[in-house]
C-alpha cells in the first residue's frame, strides 16, 4: 500500500450533476506511469488507461483491475445482442445519479446522450433526479436500476414485468441488471477513493 495520503483542495469540486467532462482527484497517490511493469500493463488491459489517475490507483492490485476492466468492457461494449448501448449507459447514469456519484454520472450521461441523441431527456434525469419522466421505456430502465441500487432485494417481479411491458426481452433485462449492478459497485469504489473536480486531470 502507498505511504502517501494526498489531501486535496475541494474548491473545484462540482456540486451539481452535469454532462460536462470532469476531472477526478485521488485521495491516495496513484502509481507513477514510469513505475508500471508488465504485470501492471496487463492489469490495465487498455494501455491508454495509464493516463488516468483513477486507473493508475486501481492498478496497485492489477489482477483485480484486469477482472474489473474486462467485466466493464463486456457489459458496455459487447452490444451485438441485447440492450442497445444507450440504455446500458442510461442504467449506469441513473444508478450514479441515485448514488450521488457526480463523476460517474457525468461520464455515462454523456455516453447515453451520444448513443441515444436524447440529450434533453438525459439532462432531465440529471437535473430532476431518478423520478424524472423521460418516457415509459426509459422510466422502466431507471426504476429497475434504482431498485437494484437501493438494495438488491428491492428489485423484483414488478420491475421485470414493467421492463417486459415496454418491450425488453430476457437478454435485455439481464443487460439492465448488469449495467446497474456494476455501477452500484463502481460508484462506491470511486466515491471512497477520491472526488470529482471541475478541472480535468
Amino acid at each position: 500500500m502507498p505511504d502517501t495520503i494526498v489531501v486535496q483542495n475541494s474548491e473545484n469540486e462540482p456540486v451539481v450533476f452535469t454532462q460536462a467532462e470532469l476531472g477526478w482527484l485521488p485521495w491516495i497517490e496513484p502509481l507513477p506511469e514510469a513505475e508500471l511493469n508488465e504485470r501492471h500493463w496487463a492489469g490495465l488491459v487498455d494501455r491508454s488507461r495509464a493516463k488516468s489517475d483513477y486507473f493508475r490507483l486501481l492498478v496497485r492490485d492489477p489482477e483485480v483491475l484486469e477482472a474489473r476492466t474486462k467485466t466493464d468492457k463486456d457489459i458496455f461494449y459487447n452490444t451485438a445482442d441485447g440492450l442497445p448501448r444507450a440504455e446500458r449507459e442510461l442504467a449506469a447514469a441513473a444508478t450514479s445519479r441515485y448514488n450521488g456519484c457526480i463523476y460517474c454520472a457525468s461520464v455515462h450521461a454523456r455516453f447515453a446522450t451520444t448513443y441515444s441523441k436524447r440529450g434533453e431527456d438525459v439532462q432531465r434525469l440529471l437535473d430532476e433526479g431518478v423520478g424524472a419522466d423521460i418516457g415509459a421505456r426509459w422510466n422502466a430502465v431507471v426504476r429497475a436500476a434504482v431498485a437494484l441500487a437501493s438494495t438488491p432485494i428491492a428489485f423484483g417481479p414488478d420491475n421485470i414485468e414493467e421492463l417486459r411491458g415496454v418491450g425488453l426481452d430476457d437478454a435485455e433485462i439481464v443487460d439492465v441488471i448488469n449495467s446497474a449492478a456494476f455501477f452500484n459497485w463502481a460508484n462506491r469504489l470511486m466515491l471512497s477513493l477520491g472526488e470529482p473536480s471541475t478541472k480535468k486531470s
